[in-house]
């Protein structure tokens, strides 16, 4: 399990310091924090919109509502709150690096846990494959060349469907600027999986 992102009223003063670049929405504010940590850590609304509230109830936090949204903006009280805080977001700032990369490192191993699974689930299809094509018979094939081409051919169905569909995922996701390096280790990863795997079965 992950250690906490924040310790005790830290996550008070990093909406401050997110706010001092300007009025944002809670959801704008939700997704800083997750750009911050690299998408290791996205703060759900409960714990965002409460925090905003007690801020505003403290006079640092001014909410203006825009129609079916509420946008909130420092107040003179919140800057100088934010000013006589620096060597406090600054530390805070260091830590939430560190915790980064920590955070990045256990995505790592999760996913490498994830793709051994996946590795063991590729085997063990290929072996299955290969005793479905065991013949129950001496019978030979009518044609093994015709059968084989036919099992080519959908071979490079499968490969190009996967291709297609897991480029248009990237594409969009890339359109949004939402392409983690984690996209990028786990394909890498699954791809060498099914690879091995695959060339297992044609030894």
């Amino acid at each position: 399990m992950m250690a906490p992102v924040f310790a005790h009223g830290q996550l008070r003063l990093y909406l401050l310091s997110l706010l001092e670049g300007g009025p944002k929405h809670g959801y704008e504010l939700i997704t800083a924090l997750s750009d911050r940590f690299g998408g290791t850590y996205r703060p759900s609304p409960g714990t965002v919109y409460p925090r905003l509230a007690r801020l505003e109830e403290e006079g640092l936090v001014q909410r203006v509502d825009e129609e079916r949204k509420s946008t909130y903006a420092l107040t003179e009280a919140g800057y100088a709150e934010l000013d006589a805080r620096r060597a406090e977001l600054s530390h805070l700032e260091e830590g939430i690096a560190e915790s980064v990369r920590e955070r990045a490192a256990q995505v790592r191993e999760d996913v490498r846990g994830s793709m051994r699974g996946l590795r063991a689930d590729l085997a063990a299809a290929a072996q299955q494959a290969r005793a479905s094509a065991v013949p129950h018979t001496t019978e030979a094939p009518a044609d093994p060349r015709l059968a084989s081409h036919v099992r080519y051919m959908d071979a490079e169905a499968m490969i190009q469907r996967f291709r297609d569909e897991v480029r248009a995922d990237l594409r969009r996701a890339d359109a949004g600027g939402q392409v983690q390096q984690l996209t990028l280790d786990t394909l890498r990863t699954v791809l060498d999986s099914a690879l091995i795997a695959v060339r297992g079965t044609l030894r």
